[in-house]
């Protein structure tokens, strides 16, 4: 391929006088100079440089990229397949999916046409799994463990590092089974390059040593592959003898010449084929075919006369050129694109950084912001590659913005942690309470202490999650344990409150069939024998008290009828209040409610009396007849008979009390008595 760029070593050491005689000092001047540059290719490019700087300016680094990918391919003959095995967007990929597209490579392909795409997987799986890890050792750091105690085992780490090393291996075995191979081709075709430079010197036919030098050039080509590293200065070299052989040996002209014309036209051919690429829209395959003509034109052809080289080449460079020029404007497109996936990956970031700057303060709001944070992930994932020289710096910044967000989300849960660890602690002291008070038989009190912890039991939030469905279970089953009991007990109790309303019932029914006999004194001793019977059945069911209110209806049409003034009726009545108070569970409790009650009404009868008789002042010169004088003289009249009444009920109340207290007191000398008989 290069050999052309080696004309110069020709050019600077001959001109175009034919060598006449092989003991021409001239001629064993340049084949001591030949020999003393031959053996070094870097003196041989040194030279090389000096060629015209058309020859050398447009298609450097497409050219080094040709000859580094025909030295791979020469190492190898399958080694061109890695031209048509597709470089998938890894940066795109998880973790897994980079496992499983290694696993495919190193599976299906030739070991030696994948290193370019394990390069890739690797580089973007190590990115990915240290953001991984560096993620997890934070939230082990923040949920109190100490950076030296840090271990996580990764499934997916663990399958990378299998396949990854199964790669390796046969990487391995398959350069150790080439190497030895190609050292021997390696040290065969420098032989090769020996025994050219010495046909020079040999005296004998020139028939003959031309025939040597086919010999040679066959032998070259059955040479074999040698390592890559060698590729491009080895062919140099051989090039750059072939050259000298050409222009320095006593040849026949006719078959010198005809050599130079048949290389000439196979070089036309391949300058035809290079320039037809142009037009090629695939550009893979564009410059895969360049790399095979380029491949020929060192290998396959040799030199041409001098009059045509530079011509030649130039025509071969520039057609080379030019697909260079295609691909640089294809690449400038692509790194457009890059531009745009920049934009849009800063973007992404920027929407990170919004998330985190506002991070949630309850779960609900945080595991959706958890989602939107996965959802931006993935799109930097599938945003597409950036330019190089910021790939680096981007990747770093996104990091650092899920990190933070991470950090803020650890902190909130580990302070839930904390708060749920304390509500832990507030439910099992209420749990403990709950056991306690589960069998006590004092209702009174302990009804309400076990509502009463109910309540704060729901008002206390979370608990870890591990305890919560037990502690919840514990605490449910003592609340339930008491009041089953409770209600066995009432519903023992409801027993009794049925049978009393039944009574009542019957009662009620006998007093709406009683008649008044027109004797006053008889009719009023049989309506208190009715109070007096009522009084002797004890609590009725809540929803059937009505039947109070039905009774004391019926009394009221009674006493009117008898012509019984309402305080008497009231009094009358009242004696059953009284009566329903005793039967209270708490009865010190429900005669204390019903003093403080009448008492109230006391007061109030007493200032309603005071802001009437107040007012009747304001109307001194008012007559006695005046409706409205009247009618407030009405109101302070009844007032003071509600007055009398509740004072009557009052006193009533107190007498009950005191009597209450003194047979409790009573009761209370007996069992002393006793107790000192018993002594």
């Amino acid at each position: 391929m290069l050999d052309e760029k080696d004309d110069t070593l020709q050019n600077n050491g001959s001109n175009d006088q034919t060598i006449t005689s092989k003991g021409d000092s001239r001629e064993e001047s340049e084949i001591d100079k030949t020999e003393a540059t031959g053996n070094e290719t870097v003196n041989e490019e040194k030279t090389a440089e000096n060629k015209p700087e058309v020859d050398k300016k447009p298609n450097d680094e497409l050219l080094n990229e040709i000859d580094d990918s025909n030295a791979e391919d020469a190492e190898d003959t399958d080694n061109h397949q890695r031209h048509v095995i597709p470089v998938l967007d890894y940066h795109a990929l998880s973790m897994e999916n980079l496992v499983g597209e290694l696993q495919r490579l190193v599976k299906n392909e030739k070991v030696q046409a994948i290193k370019k795409h394990v390069d890739g997987i690797k580089y973007e799986f190590d990115l990915k799994f240290q953001e991984f890890i560096d993620q997890k050792k934070e939230e082990f750091i923040e949920n109190g463990g100490q950076e030296i105690d840090f271990k996580y085992n990764s499934v997916t780490k663990r399958q990378y590092n299998e396949v990854y090393s199964e790669y390796r291996e046969k990487r391995n075995q398959y350069y150790k089974s080439l190497e030895k191979s190609l050292k021997d081709n390696l040290e065969n075709r420098l032989q090769i390059i020996e025994d050219l430079k010495g046909l020079v010197t040999i005296e004998e036919d020139i028939n003959t040593t031309y025939k040597s030098f086919k010999d040679l050039q066959e032998s070259w080509r059955q040479a074999g592959p040698i390592p890559r590293n060698n590729y491009n200065d080895v062919w140099r070299t051989y090039h750059h003898h072939i050259e000298i052989f050409y222009d320095f040996l006593h040849l026949n002209r006719e078959l010198r010449d005809l050599d130079f014309k048949r290389n000439l036209e196979e070089k036309e051919k391949l300058a035809d084929r290079a320039e037809a690429l142009e037009k090629v829209e695939d550009l893979n395959t564009a410059f895969q075919e360049l790399q095979t003509l380029h491949k020929i034109w060192k290998e396959d052809i040799g030199p041409v006369d001098k009059q045509h080289r530079e011509a030649i080449w130039e025509r071969f460079s520039n057609a080379t050129k030019a697909l260079h020029n295609r691909r640089q404007d294809y690449y400038a497109e692509i790194e457009k694109t890059y531009e745009v996936n920049l934009v849009k990956k800063t973007e992404i970031i920027a929407s990170i950084d919004a998330i985190t700057a506002k991070v949630a303060n309850n779960h609900k709001g945080l595991q959706q912001q958890i989602k939107e944070i996965e959802i931006l992930r993935n799109e930097f994932f599938g945003a597409g590659k950036v330019p190089q020289k910021v790939n680096e710096k981007t990747w770093a910044t996104f990091k650092n913005s899920v990190r933070a967000f991470n950090r803020k989300k650890n902190n909130f849960y580990k302070d839930q942690k904390k708060e749920q660890q304390d509500n832990l602690d507030k439910k099992r002291a209420l749990l403990d309470l709950a056991l306690r008070l589960k069998d006590s038989e004092n209702s009174a009190d302990v009804t309400s202490e076990m509502k009463r912890i109910q309540n704060e039991w729901k008002q206390i939030g979370h608990v870890p999650r591990k305890y919560s469905d037990k502690i919840w279970k514990q605490f449910k089953d003592a609340c339930n344990h008491y009041f089953n009991k409770l209600h066995a007990s009432k519903n023992e109790a409801q027993k009794e409150e049925l049978e009393n309303f039944e009574q009542k019932n019957k009662c009620l029914e006998r007093l709406q069939a009683f008649t008044l006999s027109g004797e006053r004194t008889k009719d009023l001793e049989a309506i208190k024998g009715f109070i007096g019977e009522w009084k002797t059945y004890g609590r009725v069911p809540f929803n059937k008290k009505n039947i109070n209110v039905k009774f004391n209806k019926i009394l009221d049409v009674l006493f009117k009828k008898l012509d019984i003034d309402r305080k008497e009726g009231e009094l009358l009545k009242y004696g059953n209040k009284i009566e329903q108070l005793s039967q209270n569970e708490d009865t010190e409790l429900a005669l204390q409610r019903e003093r403080t009650f009448i008492r109230r009404k006391i007061d109030e009868c007493k200032n309603e009396v005071r802001q009437f008789e107040t007012n009747l002042q304001f109307f001194s010169n008012a007559s006695e007849d005046s409706p409205v004088v009247k009618d407030v003289i009405k109101k302070i009249n009844v007032h003071k008979e509600e007055l009398a009444t509740w004072k009557a009920k009052l006193k009533k109340l107190n007498i009950f009390k005191h009597t209450l207290t003194k047979e409790s007191e009573e009761d209370a000398e007996k069992l002393n008595d006793d107790a000192d008989n018993e002594v």
